[in-house]
């Protein structure tokens, strides 16, 4: 059997000694990926099992943990919208992109890009009252991730106007006025299904009518060089003349995922949340992985309260993760009820700079604020090297060139291209 061609489940666990549902598991935590074929079966990649096994098994003493960096500098100007403690800012700098303007106006978030980047134009004011035309001309691309408010475009066809009183609504304006050659939108995976897709493809048509070539894909974090699975939607609009002669790329999924215990490795002390005496006393019962369901019934039922009797699995709860896999998502706070992020080994939850770790930040960059406002800050970001694979992804498309070790998705464009290594892209 060639071990590159995706088999089924069964034929998989039939040639390396494994149980069905192992390898039905580690797909389910996200630990290897699942193809589909013609007949909407599971397809899996024998080799990428192979080294999840290898690496459960063996513990190699190497890591794939590290904050990516690209070795030169483009000339490619970003606004940066609703920037937030940095972590698309400082991915997409890292990919060599360079910034002409980051707005934020949290005091904190804002605090926190100046500590650790002043000589970057921070501008700490109201989106709304912002005017972007000046840098028409002068912009190659503006990402925002937009906080996305509840609003519903059910039974109405919404048009550019029809969307104002949303941050959407600014960052479209910002596009519509500085007219870049590339946007990317970043937004949490339920917008995809809000209001039944409404939404989303509502969002989609404003950028379409402003000039821009869209599509979106769901990037998972964790086989992006992340030790966390997190979801995070990423929208790219092209601008027309631009589309015209090149494709929508996607960074590519990579092969492995980095565990917990790669991502913490000589960790730097810091602050963080402790447990009160109760919930120290449950927690330290709870095996590395587990969660609620590993603890004596009548425990169960005292900790979960009314929750024991409700529907769902409730798998946050009681929650301690696991030093073999990467992170669960990380939210404000390492210890919501809902969303327990206990340490593998020891019974507390994450420190600061734990969570700042697992987002890829690196050891030295610095949040401001109260530990609640840093904890809230990181939680909120998107992982540093996700942006930097984004700004990867961006910088090919700006350049016409792929560089020999990188790799990427085309996604929806209703032209084909061929690429050539280095080359520029050529119409099939």
């Amino acid at each position: 059997m060639n071990i590159n061609t995706p088999v089924s489940v069964t034929n998989a666990a039939q040639v390396l000694g494994l149980s069905v549902d192992t390898i039905r598991r580690w797909e389910k935590k996200g630990l290897i990926k699942a193809s589909r074929s013609p007949d909407n079966y599971r397809l899996f990649d024998v080799s990428e099992i192979m080294r999840v096994h290898h690496k459960y098994t063996e513990k190699p003493a190497g890591s794939n943990y590290r904050i990516l960096q690209a070795p030169k500098t483009t000339k490619y100007q970003v606004i940066d919208l609703f920037s937030g403690c940095g972590g698309t800012s400082l991915g997409m700098s890292n990919a060599g992109l360079q910034h002409t303007l980051l707005v934020e106006l949290d005091d904190n978030a804002a605090a926190t890009l100046r500590r650790n980047r002043p000589h970057w134009n921070i501008l700490q004011k109201d989106v709304t009252k912002i005017d972007f035309r000046e840098f028409e001309g002068s912009i190659d691309v503006v990402e925002g991730g937009f906080p996305c408010q509840a609003f519903s475009y059910a039974g109405r066809k919404m048009g550019f106007e029809d969307a104002r009183g949303t941050l959407f609504y600014e960052f479209a304006r910002c596009i519509k006025e500085a007219k870049p050659k590339i946007a990317i939108g970043e937004n949490v995976r339920g917008l995809v299904t809000h209001d039944d897709g409404r939404t989303l493809s509502s969002m989609v048509d404003i950028l379409k009518d402003i000039g821009y070539s869209v599509v979106w894909r769901v990037l998972r974090s964790q086989y992006h060089d992340v030790p966390q699975k997190r979801e995070r939607l990423i929208i790219m609009a092209i601008r027309d003349d631009i589309a015209a002669s090149r494709p929508h790329l996607y960074p590519k999924e990579k092969d492995y995922t980095i565990s917990m215990r790669e991502a913490l490795a000589d960790c730097p002390a810091s602050p963080g949340q402790q447990y009160p005496e109760s919930k120290h006393k449950v927690l330290a019962m709870v095996p590395p992985g587990g969660y609620w369901r590993d603890l004596p019934l009548p425990i169960q039922k005292k900790f979960m309260g009314a929750s024991f009797y409700m529907g769902g699995g409730k798998t946050g709860m009681a929650r301690r993760l696991s030093w073999e896999e990467p992170s669960l998502t990380l939210t404000c706070s390492p210890a919501q009820k809902q969303t327990e992020r206990c340490h593998p080994a020891e019974t507390r939850p994450l420190t600061v700079r734990e969570y700042a770790r697992i987002q890829t930040f690196p050891d030295d960059w610095e949040f401001m604020g109260s530990m609640s406002s840093q904890y809230k800050q990181i939680g909120n970001a998107v992982p540093v090297n996700l942006g930097y694979h984004i700004g990867r992804a961006v910088i090919a498309v700006l350049s016409g060139k792929i560089p020999t070790d990188e790799v990427f998705d085309v996604v929806n464009t209703s032209q084909q291209y061929r690429f050539q290594t280095m080359g520029r892209f050529k119409d099939l």
